[in-house]
């Protein structure tokens, strides 16, 4: 199963994500341990990937099942020809879901459709846009496990550790080889808070 395939899971699935048995993860929701809701009219549970995400960190189990599958990448760039190369690049090299489009309007879109684990994001298109998207982005539990990364031709080693320290999960100084394109997709794809 992919991170956000599925906006809700199911008791059995929350259970093989876990590693533990259906009645277990009843016993959590019932117990108010995990949150989720009830199916009008069953006794059917239903469970939200942000808060399974939230209980999984709190209680110290692994993500990795939430993992699994091709990472979808989205690149945001008001260089269209930017966007086009990477996209051609991860795709002939990698096994990556990948989009990519020029706007931070059109990239807030996109996250709702595509739901990515990582986004790539020049961070000098549009300074304000990027960081009202970024804010919007960390304040969301629908996002809690998108992965961020910093693009720009103007990165220094301070502007990175500030980057980093704004809510970045990785910076990318442009031109870059698809070799660290790549690794700092898999490091950024890797973190877990």
């Amino acid at each position: 199963m992919k991170l956000f395939e599925k906006d809700v899971l199911t008791t059995g699935e929350v259970a093989k994500l876990c590693n533990v048995a259906s009645r277990t993860v009843s016993k959590w929701f019932d117990s108010g341990q995990i949150k989720g809701y009830r199916i009008p009219g069953s006794k059917d549970r239903r469970i939200p990937v942000a808060n399974l995400i939230t209980f999984m960190k709190d209680h110290g189990i692994p993500l990795d099942g939430l993992m699994s599958g091709n990472p979808r990448v989205l690149i945001v760039d008001g260089d269209e020809n930017v966007v086009n190369t990477l996209q051609d690049v991860l795709q002939k090299e990698t096994s990556y879901e990948v989009r990519g489009c020029e706007s931070m309007f059109a990239a807030g879109m996109e996250c709702e459709r595509f739901r990515p684990h990582v986004l790539l994001v020049d961070v000098h298109m549009d300074e304000q846009g990027v960081t009202e998207f970024r804010n919007w982005l960390r304040k969301s539990d629908d996002y809690a496990g998108t992965r961020l990364i910093a693009m720009s031709n103007q990165i220094t080693d301070g502007q990175a550790t500030a980057l980093t320290q704004q809510g970045w999960d990785g910076t990318l100084k442009k031109p870059f080889t698809v070799r660290q394109l790549v690794e700092s997709i898999e490091t950024a794809n890797a973190i877990v808070y």
